[in-house]
């Protein structure tokens, strides 16, 4: 099975959250930044990255995908400060871009 991420994009104020899942993350980083992601995406200038996940098999990521999009809005942001307190841009520190 092929790699796969679950990812946590926001804007540059961290108010609005979107949860994707990509098989390249970075391809679908710049994407993003081009604001030619989603619709929503586009919409809310989501192009921080705070959060990923990477998952071996892409039937799981899928399942983690669905499972974070139907948490409420102080789970997820308390998820991505288990990793990134900060809610730091991992962009470029992780995928080197």
């Amino acid at each position: 099975m092929k790699t796969s991420y679950v990812y946590i994009i926001t804007n540059v104020n961290r108010t609005v959250f979107y949860t994707g899942v990509t098989a390249d993350l970075t391809q679908r980083m710049i994407r993003h930044r081009a604001s030619k992601g989603s619709v929503f995406c586009a919409k809310y200038k989501l192009k921080v990255l705070v959060y990923y996940e990477i998952h071996l098999d892409i039937r799981d990521a899928i399942k983690r995908e669905t499972q974070i999009k139907r948490w409420d809005r102080q789970w997820k942001i308390d998820l991505i400060r288990s990793k990134n307190p900060e809610m730091k841009d991992l962009l470029r520190k992780e995928l080197m871009l």
